[in-house]
């Protein structure tokens, strides 16, 4: 059984440099780096879909908060309107026909993949429309009006300490 394959690697051939790529697959992407790359993308025929359409380059806070609200229509979390019976109840016991909408957790963690997106094809930071205050201020919005159709209070997580680095920690020395 001869293979000119492996007689052409051993010998340095130029055929063997067109089959290196197929040897060297890169490894699979993270969840995370799968999923940035499905929103940026995502985000880039969102644009391209406009009438007229947008180029990146003219992208503003603007065309990402038109973006945010174009993804309500799939959201899958209730938030009951003012006048609604279970408005601020955090279990209600019957349905009701208040829209649902996209959880503020889910929209806040896509403009953080969407932000890093940006800067890793090309964008300046000064320049980048996730990052922008109307952006933070939006989420801000979204976050505390749907605490209160739920009635309960937003309140930032805590992260949790690794014990073991806590003992670590409260043996070692620390500079205030």
């Amino acid at each position: 059984m001869s293979s000119n394959k492996g007689k052409d690697v051993a010998e340095g051939s130029s055929r063997a440099v067109a089959l290196a790529p197929d040897q060297q697959n890169p490894p699979p992407l993270s969840r995370y780096e799968s999923q940035k790359r499905r929103d940026w993308n995502t985000f880039g025929q969102y644009l391209r879909n406009q009438r007229p359409p947008v180029a990146l380059s003219q992208c503003n806070a603007n065309h990402v908060l038109e973006f945010l609200r174009y993804l309500d229509q799939f959201g899958k979390t209730k938030v009951h309107v003012q006048g609604c019976v279970f408005f601020g109840q955090p279990e209600p016991p019957g349905p009701c026909t208040c829209p649902l909408k996209q959880a503020w957790g889910s929209l806040d963690a896509l403009i953080g993949r969407l932000r890093a997106a940006y800067e890793e094809n090309g964008g300046l930071p000064e320049t980048n429309p996730f990052a922008s205050g109307a952006i933070r201020v939006y989420l801000r919005e979204v976050r505390d009006s749907q605490a209160k159709a739920r009635g309960i209070p937003y309140k930032k997580k805590k992260k949790k300490r690794n014990p073991m680095k806590a003992n670590d920690e409260s043996s070692s020395f620390h500079m205030q």
